[in-house]
């Protein structure tokens, strides 16, 4: 950046580049909106920032995010009190939510585990999701951890924790997204497809 290396753009365009999926060029274009921005839009976005920071936190029971000490899901009476949908990340219940097709509860792990990064099962506090279901009560527990193989080994781990349980512990399917040519699929989507077919 040409203009103002050292200073108060220069400041923010770091803060930005700290976020995911921003790049320099992405940061400098949003840095110099906020700039170019009128002030109120400017500082209700500022605003918007410091109320998630002071305003949410981890959900007491599932670890969503939650205004209070419950989030929304785990208040709401109506849902399927007898399904846990586990998640590595509250993005991921964001997207189901918004899609609207489950009604359960849900158990979020905030990471997966990774050995060679340190990550153990007290890390993503496994203990917690295996006492929710020895509680009794809940009928089935779907895995719905991502398909890497940090995600692959935490499914692995938390099928063996809860088997003994007496739940039914399934997995998320995975395979070609709508509207896609399968010729373009790479070959663990195939795989994956393949392995996860159904009757019809």
């Amino acid at each position: 950046m040409a203009v103002d290396q050292q200073g108060l753009l220069a400041r923010l365009v770091r803060e930005l580049v700290r976020l995911p999926g921003i790049g320099q060029k992405t940061a400098q274009r949003l840095a110099f909106h906020v700039l170019k921005a009128e002030r109120e839009e400017a500082l209700r976005l500022a605003d918007a920032i410091r109320a998630v920071k002071d305003g949410l936190s981890f959900c007491r029971q599932c670890r969503n995010i939650a205004e209070g000490e419950l989030c929304e899901c785990c208040l709401a009476p109506k849902r399927d009190q007898t399904r846990i949908l586990v998640v590595e990340e509250p993005s991921t219940t964001y997207a189901i939510e918004r899609a609207g097709a489950y009604r359960g509860l849900y158990h979020v792990l905030l990471g997966a585990l990774s050995p060679l990064d340190g990550v153990g099962p007290s890390d993503i506090r496994a203990e917690e999701l295996v006492d929710r279901v020895r509680l009794g009560g809940i009928q089935e527990v779907i895995l719905a951890t991502s398909p890497t193989i940090e995600g692959e080994a935490t499914a692995i781990y938390l099928t063996n924790q809860l088997k003994p349980l007496g739940a039914r512990v399934s997995r998320i399917a995975y395979g070609i997204p709508v509207g896609m040519d399968i010729e373009y699929a790479d070959d663990v989507t195939l795989l994956k497809s393949i392995e996860g077919r159904r009757d019809l």
